[in-house]
């Protein structure tokens, strides 16, 4: 009787941290007065609403690929590392225009990293903390030396600008995170999950198949209109403030710590109103900064939770080095966390 070869594994599992974190915002920014031209609103009830000031929105011209690209650089930098170095990329975006190809590998090209493994995931605001829990699987198990994880969105494009209840909330942004090898442990275990059977909370409006080009003149067609996502806020709202905390209580546990020995908290900036909510629910010590990017940069989605991060380190209000409990929550719906160590 024949058996079949034992095939080779790694005999240990390494460690794996995040060793740099770089972070793009398009030039352009619009107030919410800018905001309300379409909407019966106002300056006062949108930051009463959402804590929204401002958010950053592309050029016409700009893609989630320029974006993620300047990011991407940012992040190499400041692991001090070669894009050759990169072994794998993984770009979490729900507002890339393609299905297919998808943007990772072309990500690459522009990186000039030579035939990286390379995918996009579709985890909308939890994107980039699946990414982060994926990466660190892979570097653990010697699958990848260095991974680039990018999240990035351009929402400004399924953005309904007369949808008086979530014209004001998205914007646009990359943030990117390079994942190696560590000596010790820099990411803990991650706490993820969906809710599938909610998942009109958040969706787009039609789908890209309910969608056909305009032919008013013979030989003459319309560019196809996007299709702008649509939220029920209480319903998310709700859910956010009391599901996420439990979550981001678990996530602490799985790592072994508790909220006093957190050098930060960086929650998706998704609204104002749901991170405070959080750090009463979580009783957050006062020593701890909480990530309130969402002020100037709106929900980036995808791309919120390292815009918000690498902001934290650069103005000073985080320690680098310190711990950071980073959760992501949205359509799907689905969310992740996991604490991390700051590069």
């Amino acid at each position: 009787m024949s058996t079949s070869p034992t095939l080779a594994a790694p005999t240990t599992l390494r460690h794996a941290r995040i060793l740099g974190l770089g972070g793009y915002r398009p030039e352009r920014v619009v107030t919410n007065e800018e905001i309300c031209r379409y909407i019966d609103s106002s300056d006062e009830w949108i930051q009463q609403r959402s804590g929204i000031v401002t958010r950053r929105f592309a050029r016409e011209d700009e893609s989630v690929i320029d974006m993620a690209e300047a990011a991407s650089r940012q992040a190499l930098d400041r692991a001090g590392l070669e894009a050759g170095q990169i072994d794998a990329i993984l770009v979490a975006t729900v507002s890339h225009p393609y299905q297919t190809p998808a943007a990772a590998p072309s990500l690459a090209v522009r990186l000039g990293i030579t035939d990286p493994a390379a995918i996009d995931i579709s985890a909308a605001c939890a994107g980039y903390c699946y990414a982060i829990s994926l990466a660190n699987d892979m570097v653990r198990a010697g699958t990848a030396d260095h991974v680039l994880v990018v999240g990035v969105e351009k929402l400004s494009d399924f953005t309904d600008k007369h949808d008086r209840g979530s014209a004001f909330i998205f914007g646009d942004g990359a943030g990117a995170a390079v994942v190696g090898v560590s000596d010790t442990p820099g990411i803990g275990p991650t706490v993820w999950g969906s809710l599938g059977d909610k998942y009109d909370a958040i969706t787009q409006r039609e789908a890209w198949t309910d969608l056909r080009p305009a032919m008013e003149e013979p030989g003459r067609t319309e560019a196809i209109s996007w299709p702008s996502f649509v939220m029920q806020g209480q319903t998310v709202f709700r859910w956010a403030v009391f599901s996420m905390a439990p979550v981001a209580k678990r996530a602490m546990e799985a790592a072994g710590i508790t909220s006093a020995d957190l050098g930060a908290f960086v929650p998706h900036q998704a609204n104002m109103r749901i991170t405070d909510a959080m750090v009463k629910a979580l009783d957050l010590p006062e020593h701890v900064p909480v990530a309130r990017d969402i002020a100037e940069t709106g929900n980036t989605s995808a791309a919120s939770v390292p815009l918000a991060m690498s902001r934290m380190l650069d103005e000073g209000e985080a320690p680098h080095g310190g711990l950071a409990l980073q959760i992501g929550f949205g359509a799907g719906l689905v969310y992740a966390a996991q604490v991390v160590v700051m590069p």
